[in-house]
């Protein structure tokens, strides 16, 4: 007998309708179960339960559906974790601390502040600084790691930090000092990065024998590299020293990656333009403080957590975005240098301070976590 696609669908239609009427059921169930909890003061996860179901559920569904059987149970669990959740009223400190942050801060992003970059004049931070803000007083450090340091000690109110390039990726450096330094979020911003051939007035491409830049930009500028034969690469704190340094060293074999910006503050010729890989590269730089600020009209935030040691542990993170209909822009990972083969997460997503939503990921996510704090809730310039 011929099978008829129309009846398959028809039948799977119908099956549908039950599936609804029975989550529909369950749902209701479920929300009988967060009473009893809220009246005895339970908590809504209970881990040895949903590890019993699970296995239950795999020994019904059989060999072949096993996985399928378990992935459809591991969301069903997470949709009905997060509807207890509305159900129980449940607070997070976290989402306490986002609304009284709310209303100490001041409705407008300051036009004036000191501000601390990473580099010298000319420097890609300061790029990012002079968007951010109309009046900066920028003062220059030499490491990431002053950077962070300036705003703990109170030497500045702000710093500006690149996090992550469309090209070459994430700044490890600066996810690796997060895990060191107590400071919040309060904006970011993007900017276009152009990385220009800079040298002394009268050298010749075909002279060049060395590049000196960030190591950033020279990933950004592979191909181009590729081009240039025998030329030695040297790594630069930045862009900015890179080119300051071609300029000092009195040398017409040398050249800089840098910004076009540099060229004319240094007094450098512009060999090539544009020479990085992709043409629609951007950087995105963080505006970081001490204290907390939340201004009107945040949607973006980052936090950072350690998920429990086990199988399943960071799936179960992943799928509260998922159940709750939360957008996840990034994920990154460091290794925790005092615990072999562990790792903290940072998390990006887009969702404002005032959805309810918000209350109800953060409930989740801090009984799900080792160790975890909110690094901002804040808006992004592009």
């Amino acid at each position: 007998m011929e099978l008829d696609i129309n009846v398959l669908r028809e039948e799977i239609n119908e099956i549908d309708r039950e599936m609804v009427d029975l989550f529909k059921k369950r749902m209701k169930v479920a929300a009988s179960v967060a009473e009893y909890k809220k009246e005895r003061g339970l908590p809504v996860l209970d881990a040895a339960r949903e590890r019993a179901l699970l296995g239950k559920i795999s020994d019904m569904a059989g060999e072949e559906l096993d996985g399928y059987a378990r992935t459809l149970y591991h969301t069903m669990l997470d949709v009905s974790r997060a509807y207890q959740y509305t159900k129980l009223n449940s607070k997070s400190s976290v989402y306490s601390d986002i609304k009284s942050s709310l209303k100490a801060t001041t409705p407008m992003f300051p036009a004036r502040a000191r501000v601390a970059c990473q580099g010298i004049e000319g420097a890609y931070s300061q790029i990012a600084t002079e968007k951010l803000f109309e009046l900066p007083e920028i003062s220059y450090y030499k490491s990431f790691d002053d950077v962070f340091s300036a705003i703990e000690s109170g030497e500045c109110r702000y710093g500006v930090l690149p996090i992550e390039n469309s090209t070459a990726g994430s700044v490890k450096k600066v996810y690796e000092l997060m895990l060191e330094h107590k400071f919040n979020i309060v904006r970011s911003v993007r900017i276009k990065i152009d990385h220009n051939l800079l040298a002394r007035k009268g050298t010749k491409i075909e002279n060049i024998r060395e590049i000196i830049s960030h190591e950033q930009a020279i990933n950004q500028c592979s191909s181009f590299m590729r081009t240039l034969k025998d030329v030695k690469i040297t790594i630069a704190p930045n862009t900015a020293v890179a080119a300051q340094t071609v300029a000092k060293s009195g040398r017409n074999d040398i050249a800089a990656l840098s910004s076009r910006a540099c060229a004319e503050l240094y007094s450098l010729d512009n060999l090539a333009e544009a020479v990085q890989d992709m043409g629609n590269n951007y950087t995105r730089f963080i505006c970081i403080s001490k204290e907390p600020e939340i201004y009107p009209g945040a949607d973006k935030l980052t936090l950072m957590l350690v998920t429990p040691n086990k199988p399943g542990a960071l799936y179960s993170v992943l799928s509260c975005f998922n159940a709750l209909g939360v957008n996840m822009t990034k994920l990154e990972s460091c290794p925790i240098p005092e615990r072999d083969f562990e790792s903290m997460f940072y998390f990006d997503f887009t969702v404002s301070v005032y959805s309810d939503n918000l209350e109800r990921l953060l409930c989740e996510l801090e009984s799900r976590g080792e160790r975890y704090r909110l690094l901002g809730a804040y808006s992004e310039i592009i």
